[in-house]
């Protein structure tokens, strides 16, 4: 699994904005033929050698059938990787999540790669390329009020560690990279989307969470954002270093989550809620 394929081809998704257009401009200034897929932003793109934009909906089987049609047209019969980087947050109270949401997070963060790896496999498998899937340190650490988020990255986590497997005949590397908290747009979006689903909420069951809400954002807004660049270097990193790791985890507070999640559970628990202020919420009457 440590030969280097021939082709200089790599698909990725997510690629116009945060994570993905700063992986896409650092394997451009590598040498690599960027296939970069999105819903949008095609303008960001616009001009930089070496990419090529391929309009992509992970949700639509359609689009994503589209898009192989659409890399083949260019010439390629092969590819020296997939990068699975589209994704999207889903957070809030899980009693007060609405169902449309949650089906939005695993569309998009699990059925989404599943989707482009199935697709894409062939080309890959000609080019005897790498899978990189992205998840986050809640794919081994569930954080209280990020449910969605931590399951669906954990099922990411899981298909990941089956196709490392599956298609070790092949010599198909399956990468994962795990990245902390970084500083670009999705969180913002993330907590726009959570506040518009909370406005929907039952007022009186929404009361009964207010106290825990206030103090998870208080200790979100003192982390440190880590810059995009460091997961675009350990993407390059595992598309081309000679023998790739399963896993690559970008960012201090990824580290930190690595290490609360090897405790007991109830160390866990406990350690967890003191760290996002949690243990001074009263015991409901």
């Amino acid at each position: 699994m440590s030969d280097l394929g021939t082709s200089r081809a790599v698909l990725l998704t997510g690629a116009t904005a945060g994570i993905g257009l700063a992986t896409t401009q650092a394997l451009a200034a590598r040498g690599f033929r960027v296939y970069a897929a999105a819903r949008g932003g095609a303008d960001k793109l616009a001009g930089t050698p070496g990419v090529h934009f391929v309009k992509l909906d992970v949700t639509d089987s359609g689009s994503v059938a589209a898009a192989v049609e659409e890399v083949r047209a260019q010439g390629e019969t092969q590819l020296a990787g997939v990068v699975n980087n589209a994704g999207t947050i889903v957070q809030g109270p899980l009693e007060l999540v609405p169902e449309s949401e949650l089906r939005r997070q695993f569309e998009v963060n699990v059925l989404g790669p599943v989707r482009v790896t199935q697709a894409f496999l062939p080309l890959l498998r000609e080019g005897r390329g790498r899978l990189v899937n992205i998840t986050a340190g809640t794919a081994r650490l569930a954080v209280p009020f990020l449910a969605p988020i931590s399951a669906s990255k954990a099922s990411v986590q899981s298909i990941s560690d089956a196709l490392r497997l599956e298609l070790r005949p092949w010599s198909i590397p399956v990468v994962v990279i795990e990245p902390g908290a970084m500083d670009t747009q999705i969180f913002t979006k993330a907590s726009d989307a959570a506040q518009q689903a909370l406005a929907t909420a039952d007022p009186d069951r929404l009361a009964l969470y207010r106290t825990q809400l206030d103090l998870v954002a208080a200790s979100q807004a003192n982390l440190k954002m880590s810059p995009p660049k460091i997961v675009a270097d350990a993407i390059v990193k595992a598309l081309t270093t000679g023998r790739p790791k399963p896993r690559y985890t970008v960012g201090p507070d990824v580290r930190l989550l690595g290490l609360l999640s090897r405790l007991s559970l109830r160390t866990r628990d406990r350690l967890i809620t003191r760290m996002l202020g949690l243990h001074n919420v009263p015991a409901a009457g």
